[in-house]
């Protein structure tokens, strides 16, 4: 079998092969309860003012603002409390001169008040209260509409929908939520030194860490994801369960197989399948062998074999695939900038991703490269949150250099509570 020719692209180049291919999921409605993390399909538009009215963001005093122009520490007024009421409640009471409405958070304000005094500003005696401060119009007041006018667009197309824009949608009376389809993955992992699980350990095998660790990546996508066992290692098997997966399946992803060698089959199943290869060499390390190809409106991910690699490739360009197929507007990962703690001398000729832990000290980010970091590290994924990026062509960084990190992880610190 001749040995497939492979010409390195940059990262970024290869991620905007990916997320520029005409590959998009069809339009559903969900349930509000099961819309969590799902991308809008189309504009939500404000059909009411918020707030509806206007109303008191304290528990505390409505009153007149006018008749507090001479209050003051040695001049206290007094104002009568003639009604009380509470959230979604309304006086039926008009508020008069050194008149007072007892009013809860939330609630409507009373016609002739234009201020709210918090109780904390007040001295009670019985039915009335005595305040030192004058205050101006619409002082502690909630103003209709001052968040959101009738024909607003207040949630995007391509927004992803987060707690925040949950209450949102229920504010408006979404019960059933527009939205694009999450797409559903197939991984493969291949090799015939692969053992199960649940097999014992047998002399040149290793068990597949691949596959459940890409399954856990893609259902914290909430994706539905299917596991697919190649039975013979041989191509035509090969080839079969591929063709299977893709039937069932937007998104395949093949592990291990994909370095240059004689039983790389991973060409000619592309073959195959008339796929076209995005490409199939990155300037990167770890996971530089990492190929793209689409067919049929699906995509084919062939993931290196080696975990750390694997991690990665998943990350920089099945993570963006995701978005991009559901409309999303943002597609990238997040990156922040983090003060590198430790030395990493290693020349760079190829950009470079390094596993690292990240914490925030309340000052400052900070990045330390977690333990042993070749690409076929297992253990040291599990105690990430991060990816330090290094570009190509340096000869390593000095602890304290400021570098880009890429967060893979949104967790608790184990640290100090900083706030």
């Amino acid at each position: 079998m001749p040995v497939e020719k492979r010409n390195p692209i940059p990262v970024g180049e290869a991620i905007e092969r990916v997320v520029s291919q005409n590959i998009y999921m069809d339009e559903a409605t969900v349930p509000l309860d099961a819309s969590l993390n799902h991308i809008l399909a189309e504009d939500i538009i404000a059909t009411y003012e918020i707030p509806r009215f206007n109303k008191s963001p304290y528990d505390g005093f409505a009153i007149r603002s006018k008749d507090t122009t001479n209050a003051s520490g040695a001049h206290r007024l007094t104002f009568n409390v003639i009604d009380h009421i509470g959230a979604g409640a309304v006086s039926d009471k008009k508020v008069g001169a050194f008149e007072a409405v007892r009013i809860m958070t939330g609630a409507a304000m009373p016609e002739g008040a234009d201020a709210v005094v918090m109780l904390e500003q007040t001295v009670e005696q019985g039915q009335s209260f005595t305040l030192r401060k004058a205050f101006k119009p619409n002082e502690n007041v909630s103003l209709k509409g001052e968040e959101t006018q009738i024909g607003d667009v207040i949630l995007q197309k391509g927004q992803q929908i987060n707690p925040g824009a949950i209450a949102v949608l229920a504010t408006y009376g979404y019960a059933q939520v527009p939205v694009f389809k999450k797409p559903s993955v197939a991984v493969i992992a291949t090799g015939s030194e692969l053992l199960d699980v649940s097999d014992d350990l047998e002399p040149g095998k290793i068990r597949n860490s691949n596959g459940p660790m890409i399954t856990a990546l893609a259902s914290k996508l909430d994706l539905q994801v299917k596991r697919y066992q190649i039975q013979q290692d041989d191509l035509e098997s090969s080839i079969q369960v591929v063709t299977e997966a893709m039937q069932q399946h937007d998104i395949v992803i093949t592990t291990g197989g994909v370095s240059v060698g004689d039983f790389d089959y991973l060409p000619q199943i592309y073959e195959a399948l008339n796929a076209e290869v995005l490409f199939n060499k990155i300037a990167m390390r770890p996971g530089s062998v990492t190929t793209v190809a689409v067919a049929e409106g699906k995509y084919l991910f062939g993931l290196s074999g080696n975990p750390s690699a694997c991690f990665t490739g998943f990350e920089l360009y099945v993570k963006p695939a995701v978005q991009h197929m559901m409309h999303a507007n943002a597609l990238y990962p997040q990156v922040v900038q983090a003060t590198l703690m430790e030395d990493f001398t290693k020349a760079n000729p190829f950009t470079r991703f390094i596993r690292a832990t990240v914490t925030f000290n309340g000052k400052e980010m900070t990045a330390v490269p977690s333990g042993f970091n070749k690409s076929g590290a297992v253990v040291a994924i599990a105690h990430s949150n991060a990816m330090i990026m290094l570009p190509g062509g340096t000869r390593g960084y000095k602890k304290g250099y400021t570098v880009n990190v890429i967060l893979t992880e949104s967790q608790a610190y184990e640290m100090e509570c900083f706030i």
